[in-house]
């Protein structure tokens, strides 16, 4: 495969290496610190990750940060779309193969990131199934060298179901599976993520880093982000921009607002406070989705929240709910 023949989808900054994205800040979501004690794990063996999750949900600043804790840190990260691949591309060997007028070779890539495998196309899946190790073959010449990371935002079970991706090669990429949750479960995390774009690109164009109105910052936390992290970026990229943050808030459709998770008692919030609130709500929307999907059956909702019986009691007297009457099915309830 030769990569200076791929095209400009690949967003390589040289022949080889992508560039980085800053990693985003710690994150206060349970669900994402799970991930990331997971991938503190894997990073520094050689185990393929698949990584899944809507757009814009951050799965390329996670496999980069799987990247710099492999052993293959100082090699290059390689992304691949895979819908700007052609048919052709996968024809030559990736590993041990100088690329033509590039004075490289491949097999010098640390990682190798395949984005949206869903779009790889019937003829270039079983090429590609040909080249990756299985753990048993012996290393040859047609052998990838590089770690694989894939990503997708499809439904990759219900494309093996249609015929349409390869049930080898899913099994083959899926060393272990990652699902990144939408921002609109992660609320708690948009303060510290619109920080985080505030100071990055003020930076970027020279604008002093603006404090956000009580009232935007609420705007912001009530949105359902479709578009997820990306269309977060992108909004605080606007607010720097146009410097008027009623502009830059224009085109958030109003129909994909949620009811105010708080009512603050004035308009002054720390950040802490807004993360705190939006923690709160979002913690409480998912009891109370378990408890809906479970016809309020609170031991089972427990156990399909990972915590304990008596927690989750607990947690039902915080938000009011502990003296709520449960439906009364036969064999639900409170077991």
């Amino acid at each position: 495969m030769d990569v200076n023949r791929l095209k400009p989808g690949t967003e390589t900054a040289s022949p080889v290496c992508a560039p980085e994205k800053p990693f985003h800040p710690e994150s206060q979501s349970p669900e994402v610190r799970d991930i990331e004690r997971i991938i503190a794990e894997i990073g520094p063996t050689e185990i393929p990750v698949l990584l899944l999750g809507d757009s814009g949900t951050g799965k390329e600043v996670l496999a980069q940060r799987i990247h710099r804790l492999s052993v293959r840190r100082d090699q290059a990260f390689v992304k691949v779309v895979c819908t700007m691949l052609s048919d052709d591309l996968l024809e030559e060997p990736f590993a041990g193969k100088e690329l033509r007028g590039s004075g490289r070779v491949l097999s010098g890539v640390g990682t190798l990131f395949l984005d949206e495998i869903s779009d790889l196309s019937a003829f270039c899946q079983p090429k590609l199934l040909h080249i990756l190790p299985d753990g048993d073959t012996l290393p040859h010449e047609r052998v990838l060298t590089a770690r694989v990371i894939s990503a997708s935002s499809r439904d990759l079970e219900e494309h093996i179901r249609s015929g349409r991706l390869r049930k080898e090669l899913y099994y083959r990429l899926n060393g272990v599976c990652l699902h990144l949750p939408p921002l609109r479960r992660r609320k708690e995390d948009i303060p510290g993520l619109v920080d985080f774009f505030l100071t990055k690109y003020s930076a970027q164009f020279a604008h002093p880093k603006p404090s956000l109105s009580p009232s935007t910052m609420r705007a912001l936390l009530e949105y359902s982000w479709p578009g997820n992290i990306r269309q977060l970026e992108n909004t605080v990229k606007k607010i720097i921009a146009l410097g008027d943050e009623q502009l830059a808030l224009a085109d958030l459709e109003p129909t994909t607002l949620e009811p105010r998770p708080y009512q603050p008692g004035g308009e002054k919030l720390s950040l802490k406070e807004v993360a705190r609130a939006a923690s709160r709500q979002a913690e409480r929307e998912m009891i109370l989705k378990s408890l809906e999907r479970t016809h309020w059956n609170r031991k089972r909702a427990a156990r399909e929240l990972q915590i304990s019986y008596k927690a989750l009691l607990y947690k039902l007297k915080q938000i009011g709910l502990d003296s709520r009457a449960e439906p009364s099915h036969s064999g639900m309830g409170s077991e």
